[in-house]
């Protein structure tokens, strides 16, 4: 008790000395060496009463770390402002995909494997691992016992980044790993599928058979545990995740956050076409329609304030619209978005997914 408490409070003067003036003045003034000692206390109490090993508890609280950067990144996340083709641009690149073809080639027996266990094809995983880690070439930051530490301060999700911790302390026990070998993001994911410690709980799973779940390490682990997810998400192979198409210029935008799902033959009687101009298969399910209605408005407004060169035009107060390109979303687009709720990312995996087929 008394070297953890020391080694805390020599952190905590390190920590005063770094930190800008401003950086908690709003909330606590100076670091607070009573609450940083209180949730060191409080982790010890709760990991001992979840049968957690002494030796993992003394790992984990032997040098504890605050660290400010992680404080800052949680508080400034910043706002997205790419458009939906700037955000395509940039996550299903040239490179992506080359590099998906590449780590196909490499790992055909072990993506094989997974789709044969749990019905997700080799493209889908590809696509997954393509977006989280770039195929495991992110460098983890943070040593993730020192990021749910320092989070839990804050204040802001103490109670859920208190779960996370301890799931990784249990998860560490289980698997005989150094729990200060664990590194992640700032916000506690890791591994090549970019796993939170609750969901690697849930869903991890053993894919190269030595016994241990290591998501970190293990290419074949951290496949199975993503292949696992998605078919406990519902996954279905048999179905495709968007479709592009267009629609009518003056269809109503309201409709096109993904939320309102309508049956194919209703979407078709609407005026949805493929992007080519072509009819929508029309099959017994339902669907959404997502797409960019920010730069669809900035679209129209261009059309309608652009000067008109037509001498003859009748009304020249009245421009032409232009065509609406959208997403039709199926089913398993709704799955991808519960492993992130955002539309544009469901768009970017199916996008990369297709790529490497």
């Amino acid at each position: 008790m008394f070297k953890n408490k020391f080694m805390a409070h020599l952190v905590g003067v390190a920590i005063i000395c770094m930190l800008p003036f401003s950086a908690y003045s709003s909330e606590r003034g100076v670091f607070d060496m009573d609450r940083w000692n209180t949730i060191l206390d409080n982790v010890r109490t709760r990991a001992a009463e979840q049968n957690i090993s002494q030796d993992t508890i003394r790992a984990t609280l032997k040098s504890p770390a605050f660290i400010p950067s992680i404080v800052h990144s949680d508080r400034n996340q910043s706002e997205f402002k790419l458009t939906l083709d700037g955000y395509l641009a940039r996550t299903v690149s040239a490179r992506r995909i080359e590099n998906g073809h590449k780590m196909r080639a490499t790992y055909p027996t072990m993506l094989n494997r997974v789709y044969e266990t749990y019905g997700v094809q080799p493209h889908v995983i590809l696509a997954f691992w393509g977006l989280e880690s770039n195929y495991g070439s992110y460098r983890a930051a943070h040593k993730l016992t020192d990021a749910f530490l320092t989070l839990m301060y804050d204040g802001r999700r103490e109670t859920f980044f208190g779960n996370q911790l301890l799931a990784l302390m249990k998860i560490a026990d289980d698997n005989d790993l150094d729990i200060n070998d664990i590194y992640g993001s700032w916000a506690g994911a890791m591994g090549h599928f970019q796993f939170i410690p609750t969901t690697l709980a849930q869903y991890g799973t053993d894919g190269n058979g030595d016994g241990h779940i290591d998501i970190i390490h293990s290419v074949g682990d951290a496949m199975f545990s993503a292949g696992n997810y998605l078919h406990r998400l519902g996954w279905n192979p048999n179905e495709k995740i968007i479709r592009r198409v267009s629609l009518p210029a003056d269809f109503d935008l309201s409709l096109l956050d993904g939320k309102t799902k309508k049956t194919l033959s209703a979407w078709a009687a609407m005026g949805v076409l493929n992007d080519d101009g072509t009819p929508i298969p029309v099959a017994d399910m339902t669907a959404g329609l997502v797409a960019d209605v920010a730069a669809i408005t900035d679209a129209r407004a261009a059309a309608q304030n652009a000067p008109t060169h037509d001498p003859n035009a009748i009304d020249t107060d009245v421009a032409p619209q232009p065509v609406i390109y959208a997403y039709l979303t199926y089913p398993n687009f709704y799955r991808i978005k519960k492993w992130n709720s955002s539309n544009w990312y469901a768009i970017a995996i199916a996008t990369l997914a297709d790529e490497l087929k």
